[in-house]
């Protein structure tokens, strides 16, 4: 195993440290940033503005990884998924989901997820490690090669210009490395991903809810597909540990401390007879209402798996719904179901090997 240090990842504190431990300036450490994430250098002889000598002392010292694609396909509608394979042999997915001028690259925190939604397909793949901020970084990298969007664009037409991190895993059962990562992606020398274009999904991991605000400063979306306790924690076992108040009152406390982007979007999976009635459109507005949260509603379709039992709502139960909570002054879109036929739409993300058809 090689014991070069792996550039990917460190922060700019880190580098520097790095840097100065070969006995280099720290104006190098900054050229090597530029290279990584503006330009997007993937080894160290495209550094053209650094000595031949310099060149070689990196390439001894340091090393430049992207995660190995395994395989990559793009649906009908041009998503576009790639399994990536990391240097121990653990896979994860990532998707890009393109508009007509636009963007949105979706990332993966962990290699499986601890929640264990019922109705989520990675939710079935037990947790079996976090990854890197190198690995989190590198899919938005491997993002950014495919659609050859380097060096970073200068004015706002990008075609990868939002992330959601809304992959696989819980990202604040691995908070470090998932704001460590964001806060790499979003640095204005390198990638420079807006803050405002960048959303944090949760489950509801109370005690870290206010930490997006503080440490990131990103968009705060909350997976809460319930009304009520009761049907929150049937298909949500996490709800058991951070109820739907525990959770709200973690909103209202990233509401007092969030620079900018207040609103906080939740994301709610319509479930045919389960979540879907009139009945629990109103309970939602009753606790938006509560605990005063500035709320947008994320209705999503839900996307069946193989070996799930749930259904997904009728069209004409979904659109009452939204109107439901339109009538009460919610922003409430029924979100469009993209890559359904490569299984790269929300919760159906998962790493295992293709299976032979």
């Amino acid at each position: 195993m090689s014991d070069k240090i792996e550039l990917i990842g460190l922060s700019k504190e880190e580098l520097n440290e790095a840097f100065a431990a070969i006995g280099e300036k720290p104006f190098r450490a900054k050229q090597l940033w530029h290279w990584l994430y503006h330009q997007g250098a993937t080894s160290f002889e495209q550094m053209s503005n650094l000595s031949k000598d310099l060149r070689a002392k990196l390439a001894e010292k340091f090393t430049i990884t992207r995660p190995k694609i395994v395989a990559e396909q793009v649906s009908a509608d041009k998503t576009h998924k790639w399994l990536l394979e990391f240097a121990d042999g653990q896979r994860i997915e990532t998707v890009y989901i393109p508009e007509e001028d636009r963007g949105t690259v979706c990332i993966s925190t962990q290699v499986g997820c601890a929640v264990g939604c019922t109705f989520c397909h990675t939710g079935s793949q037990k947790i079996t490690r976090n990854l890197t901020a190198g690995e989190i970084v590198s899919q938005f990298l491997v993002a950014r090669d495919a659609y050859q969007e380097w060096p970073t664009p200068t004015d706002e037409i990008r075609y990868l210009s939002n992330i959601v991190v809304m992959g696989m895993g819980e990202p604040l059962h691995n908070m470090d490395n998932t704001f460590k990562a964001l806060n790499i992606l979003s640095d204005g020398d390198g990638v420079a991903i807006s803050k405002r274009k960048i959303t944090l999904s949760t489950s509801g991991i109370v005690p870290h809810i206010p930490d997006v605000a503080d440490k990131v400063g990103c968009r705060l979306a909350i997976s809460l597909h319930a009304s009520n306790n009761e049907t929150r924690s049937r298909i949500m076992p996490i709800n058991k540990k951070y109820p739907l108040e525990d959770v709200l009152k973690a909103c209202q406390e990233f509401q007092k401390r969030a620079a900018h982007s207040r609103y906080i979007t939740f994301e709610y999976l319509l479930l045919d007879g389960l979540n879907d009635s009139l009945e629990a459109a109103r309970e939602l507005v009753n606790l938006m209402k509560s605990y005063k949260i500035d709320a947008k509603f994320n209705l999503i379709p839900f996307n069946p798996w193989p070996g799930c039992d749930y259904r997904p709502s009728s069209r004409n139960r979904a659109f009452a719904f939204s109107k439901e909570l339109q009538k009460f002054g919610f922003a409430a879109p029924i979100r469009v179901a993209r890559g359904q036929d490569i299984l790269a739409a929300c919760g159906q993300l998962k790493s295992k090997k293709e299976e032979k058809k």
